[in-house]
């Protein structure tokens, strides 16, 4: 099982940046999908969630109205896209797919990509 983040990298406030992450080896189309992130010294922070149709979204109110989370099955890829980035979103961005939903129970292993980190800075 792979899932590889990508785009993150430094940019200014007010700034646009698109998250990728990629995966391989489970059946990426019934999973929800997350995005978390972690600042240091700070607890990993979950920002936003995708269920497997992609039908509906849910995001942290820190971010909300700012960061579009989406999902491409047919790329195995779910994206972040954000918008109007602060100093304060700066972070480690993880991919995360906790499993299969099935009303509030999750089935399946959950899984973590590697991270990309995210500053935010003039």
């Amino acid at each position: 099982v792979h899932l590889v983040e990508s785009g993150g990298g430094l940019v200014q406030p007010g700034g646009s940046l698109r998250l990728s992450c990629a995966t391989s080896g489970f059946s990426f189309s019934t999973y929800v999908m997350r995005w978390y992130r972690q600042a240091p010294g700070k607890e990993r922070e979950l920002v936003a969630t995708i269920e497997s149709a992609g039908s509906s979204t849910n995001y942290a109110d820190s971010v909300k109205g700012r960061f579009t989370i989406s999902r491409d099955n047919a790329k195995n890829t779910v994206y972040l896209q954000m918008n109007s980035l602060k100093p304060e979103d700066t972070a480690v961005y993880y991919c995360n797919a906790p499993g299969v939903r099935s009303g509030t129970i999750y089935y399946g292993r959950m899984y973590w990509g590697q991270g990309t980190q995210v500053t935010v800075s003039s």
